[in-house]
């Protein structure tokens, strides 16, 4: 672990001081580098993660997929979210506002005495031990994003939002970034606000959020692998994940839903799902999207439509303008 944070670190400092560095002075933003750091150790990240998404799933997606690709349009959609979200784009506006925001609160309501939890010390030992501690930070963060994802199906303002990552009906490795701006926000003040109750460092935060990325492309991947059930109950693999985006799910409340609100909520481990009975391990090749597609309802086929059409069917949700409110689910064979 050390080994690998000291190699990071170099090249962090390496591509800041040859592309970051001059770019900011250009601008006269010298007095951001601080920021400007920060982010190229996301945009670092991000090209990693590219590189083994094109190396890597890539090819395994046209050895093996589930199915033929008919929507080249989606998929390049979808390659403009990835380029926002893994190149440090979306991460460097965050810096600028709401995350800044965020440190401020933190910083005046911790004047006035909220302590830092530290988790990893609530062990002895565990602290001195780079990866226990890692991994005990790894599953917090894993049961926290399983409850996200579960309230961005439960709560209809929030499915609003997060439908346009489900109405991707293309599959493939890049729909994970496939999210609504404002959804990708609240996450991610949810996942900043954890971090900072229970004090994870800011180099363990870039980790695992990486890891747990990077995983999620390959779940999204268009790739026909039939783990052993003892691997899929170990780690969420492509089938479980696109059953969580099959049709007729009940990704919406209605009758005929299989489960209501949805199932396979489960970001690394399934386990969250086993515990708390969403799980569901049937299915892996059926078409994925939302119910109402399939009898014509527009999510919008790019980037700035998929974004307006979002926030305008949350907030007919919250006018109460029952018009603009999802067509009831209904299952698609």
């Amino acid at each position: 672990m050390d080994w690998f944070v000291n190699v990071f670190s170099v090249m962090q400092q390496w591509l800041f001081e040859i592309l970051i560095q001059p770019i900011a002075f250009a601008l006269g933003a010298g007095n951001l580098l601080e920021n400007g750091y920060a982010a190229t150790g996301w945009l670092l990240v991000g090209l990693m993660q590219i590189a083994v998404l094109v190396l890597v799933i890539g090819p395994a997606q046209r050895l093996w997929p589930v199915e033929a690709v008919t929507d080249r349009h989606a998929i390049r959609v979808d390659i403009v979210y990835t380029l926002l979200h893994r190149l440090g784009i979306f991460k460097l506006a965050m810096f600028f506002t709401f995350e800044e925001w965020a440190l401020r609160l933190f910083s005046m309501i911790r004047a006035h005495g909220l302590p830092t939890l530290q988790l990893d010390q609530f062990w002895p030992g565990v602290s001195d031990v780079a990866w226990v501690s890692f991994l005990l930070y790894l599953v917090v963060f894993d049961a926290l994003g399983y409850w996200v994802h579960r309230f961005q199906h439960r709560f209809q303002w929030w499915w609003q939002l997060h439908a346009v990552h489900h109405s991707q009906r293309q599959m493939t490795m890049w729909t994970d970034n496939r999210n609504h701006l404002l959804d990708s926000v609240l996450v991610d003040l949810t996942f900043v606000a954890v971090a900072l109750l229970i004090g994870v460092g800011p180099s363990q935060f870039v980790a695992l959020l990486a890891i747990s990325q990077l995983f999620e492309s390959l779940q999204h991947a268009n790739l026909r692998w039939r783990w052993p059930i003892w691997a899929e109950k170990l780690l969420v693999s492509p089938r479980f994940h696109r059953r969580h985006h099959e049709m007729g799910l009940g990704h919406e409340p209605g009758r005929g839903a299989s489960h209501r609100y949805g199932a396979n909520f489960g970001v690394l481990f399934p386990c969250w799902d086993i515990i708390f009975r969403s799980a569901s391990w049937q299915g892996g090749a059926r078409p994925t999207g939302i119910d109402d597609q399939a009898i014509g309802r527009d999510y919008g086929r790019g980037f700035w439509a998929q974004q307006w059409l979002g926030i305008k069917r949350m907030l007919s949700i919250f006018s109460g303008r029952t018009g603009d409110k999802a067509v009831p689910a209904r299952p698609v064979s």
